[in-house]
C-alpha cells in the first residue's frame, strides 16, 4: 500500500486479512511490535467494519505519514444514508472521533491519511453523519 510522495522503501506496512484492514507508515522509527491486530473493543453502534488495534502505535518516533484503510460493510449503512458518509473512526477516551477519510465505492473500501500518530490505536469504518461544515471544524 503506497502512500504517495514517499518511497516504497521507506514504508513499513501491517495487514490483517479477515478484517479488510492495512496500514501503513512512514516514521524515524518503527518498532518490531509494529502490526495489527484483532481489536477487544465493541464497535461502535454505527460501525461498519470489526474494530482493529494499531500495535506499537506509541513506538513509532519521527512520523511522516500514516495510511489507513479498513474494508466496510455497505448493507450496514442507516436507510437513507449516502454511500459516501463512511470515515475512518479511532477510539479515544471520547468515544469515536472520524478522521478525515475518502471513500472508494468499487473496493468499498474507505482510508485516512495522517501526517502525525492517530489520537487511539483502535480503528474502525463507521458511518459519519456530520454534514461538511462540522468536518471541516473538527
Amino acid at each position: 500500500m503506497a502512500i504517495p510522495g514517499y518511497d516504497s522503501d521507506s514504508v513499513a506496512e501491517a495487514t490483517l486479512e479477515y478484517a479488510g484492514a492495512r496500514v501503513a507508515v512512514v516514521a524515524g522509527v518503527v518498532p518490531d511490535e509494529f502490526g495489527l491486530e484483532r481489536s477487544d473493543s465493541e464497535p461502535p453502534v454505527d460501525g461498519l467494519s470489526e474494530p482493529v488495534d494499531i500495535a506499537g502505535l506509541d513506538g513509532l518516533k519521527a512520523i511522516e505519514a500514516v495510511r489507513i484503510s479498513l474494508v466496510y460493510d455497505p448493507s450496514k449503512l442507516p436507510p437513507g444514508a449516502s454511500p459516501t458518509d463512511v470515515a475512518v473512526a479511532v477510539e479515544t477516551d471520547d468515544g469515536w472521533d472520524p478522521l478525515t477519510s475518502t471513500v472508494d465505492l468499487e473496493e468499498t473500501t474507505v482510508e485516512a491519511v495522517l501526517n502525525e500518530r492517530p489520537p487511539g490505536s483502535t480503528i474502525v469504518a463507521g458511518y459519519d453523519d456530520r454534514d461538511e461544515t462540522d468536518a471541516s471544524s473538527a
